[in-house]
């Protein structure tokens, strides 16, 4: 049995799209599922319908207020790692998970946390979902009593992948996603977290990302998705 840790960790699990945002993202990425009944359906249903409740982290017990969630943090990256300049979309959610499954509260301040992440994002703002990245850091309180016990966590990426409906969708009208170029990924691994005196966990996880990769530019990260895991 794996042995579980106590405290608050940043993972992909249970933030809900504001509805400005999900209405925006869904609209763009549905120009290209329009050909799969009930698509729509997919993308916005609930996050968890393929985790095991027994193995899913604790998540943040609470949510950003529409101006925090709307906030510019500035104040470095800390251990956050720099977006990579990478043009397919795949390879780009690989390493947003990664991005995304691994902090350090020892070295990186919560908006340091934020920061970094929000330097991976799309400046399409109709694309944009900063709100559902956010929503994975905990609160101030939780990320220092997180910092208390010296928390933090890596990732190993196990595989990436189109969703199925995803694929079908853009085989029978390529042409669609020239719209926004929004990509829909799965990401699977597994995060292994450490705190003091020797604790450590693991835990395997799964993320739908929406990436944007546009031709000639490298590719951002528009938001975390629903899931899609066909």
């Amino acid at each position: 049995m794996r042995k579980r840790s106590s405290f608050t960790s940043l993972s992909s699990h249970g933030t809900r799209w504001p509805a400005n945002r999900r209405i925006a993202i869904v609209a763009a990425v549905a120009a290209v599922l329009l050909t799969i009944t009930g698509i729509v359906a997919l993308l916005t249903g609930s996050r968890n319908s393929h985790e095991d409740p027994d193995t899913a982290a604790p998540v943040p017990t609470s949510s950003p207020s529409a101006s925090e969630a709307a906030s510019k943090p500035s104040s470095g990256s800390g251990s956050v790692p720099k977006p990579p300049q990478l043009s397919e979309p795949v390879a780009y959610a690989r390493a947003a998970a990664q991005m995304l499954w691994s902090y350090d509260t020892r070295d990186t301040s919560r908006d340091q946390q934020l920061a970094g992440m929000r330097a991976w994002m799309s400046t399409e703002s109709e694309y944009a979902d900063w709100a559902s990245v956010f929503g994975q850091v905990p609160d101030p309180v939780l990320w220092s009593r997180m910092a208390d016990q010296d928390q933090h966590a890596n990732a190993r990426i196990t595989e990436g992948h189109y969703p199925g409906a995803f694929k079908q969708a853009l085989a029978k009208d390529p042409s669609a996603i020239t719209e926004a170029y929004l990509y829909v990924v799965t990401v699977n691994g597994k995060q292994t977290l450490s705190w003091k005196k020797g604790g450590r966990g693991a835990e395997e996880r799964a993320v739908t990302l929406a990436v944007q990769c546009r031709p000639n530019h490298d590719c951002t990260l528009a938001a975390i998705a629903p899931s899609v895991t066909q």
